[in-house]
């Protein structure tokens, strides 16, 4: 294969991979706060890529993209104040299943306010046909968008969580929540924050997304089952190892396209998914002895 090849495909891989990333870093939010997987993370990502989109319309791109985030963490916020605190001591599968339930009811307003079609936000930088040459292959300015705010994202959240009171309080409530709340701490808003925080998280990166993949409805589904992947592959609650598994499932994903045929390439994601919940369930940067869910 001729190295030009080799550096498209890893940087295609690079690029894909970072958008699992940031999806699986939205289930790790949640889940260290809450122990809930959130299957409805994907429709966030959409949410905030279709919003973006109409609100770019009327107003700079920037601005935009900032009021889509906001907008889609407050409906972060609605749904665990709507469907997840009324919930009177729930098991993990049936907080699953609503999720799953959000999931399809966000799909379908989103069908709704929108419409089935293909849209797409313009570049933030330079245009379809520009691109950065390096080491013979092409690439989107774009990308390096989609590479940046992952890294910027992954930074972020890492100072949040280690520096800020309500990230401090968001950790406390992930280690025990009983002893948290003894502490003082409100733990029913911090899952509230959590679901904030994820969301406008997900929007962010279906926004820097949407120029090159460009958003559609029903996209959202796919995307949380990748994330979902990514987690499990790295280890639940590991938002640094998220990264580096979401890195390798896109890189595995683009080098199979010169072995098998592009129909095959989501099936990856799913033979990676059972492999590692059957072999090693805590992921390869988790403990052994971790589990692989929690409890609310």
């Amino acid at each position: 294969m001729p190295t030009d090849q080799i550096v498209q495909y890893c940087l295609s891989g690079i690029t894909v991979g970072s958008i699992y990333a940031i999806v699986a870093i939205g289930f790790n939010i949640i889940y260290n706060t809450t122990g809930v997987i959130n299957f409805a993370q994907g429709e966030f990502v959409v949410l905030g890529a279709m919003t973006s989109i109409s609100l770019a319309a009327r107003m700079p791109l920037a601005i935009a993209v900032a009021l889509a985030a906001l907008i889609t963490a407050l409906i972060g916020a609605l749904v665990e104040l709507l469907f997840i605190r009324p919930a009177k001591q729930p098991t993990v599968l049936r907080l699953i299943i609503i999720t799953i339930g959000v999931s399809i009811l966000l799909r379908e307003t989103a069908l709704h306010v929108w419409d089935e079609k293909v849209h797409a936000l313009p570049f933030f930088t330079g245009t379809e046909v520009s691109s950065v040459t390096l080491l013979g292959a092409h690439v989107s300015p774009q990308v390096l968008w989609v590479l940046g705010a992952c890294a910027l994202i992954v930074a972020g959240l890492s100072l949040f969580f280690k520096f800020t009171l309500p990230g401090r309080a968001m950790r406390a409530c992930a280690a025990n929540r009983t002893a948290a709340q003894l502490c003082g701490i409100k733990v029913r808003w911090m899952v509230t924050a959590s679901f904030m925080l994820s969301a406008g998280v997900g929007a962010l990166a279906g926004c820097v997304i949407s120029p090159v993949t460009q958003t559609q409805y029903d996209m959202g589904a796919p995307l949380a089952i990748k994330g979902f992947t990514v987690a499990i592959l790295g280890g639940l609650g590991n938002s640094i190892a998220a990264v580096a598994a979401g890195l390798l499932l896109g890189l595995l994903e683009a080098f199979s396209i010169s072995l098998f045929p592009l129909a095959y390439q989501d099936v990856i994601a799913i033979v990676v998914l059972l492999a590692v919940l059957c072999f090693r369930p805590s992921g390869l940067f988790g403990r052994r002895d971790a589990h692989a869910f929690g409890e609310f």
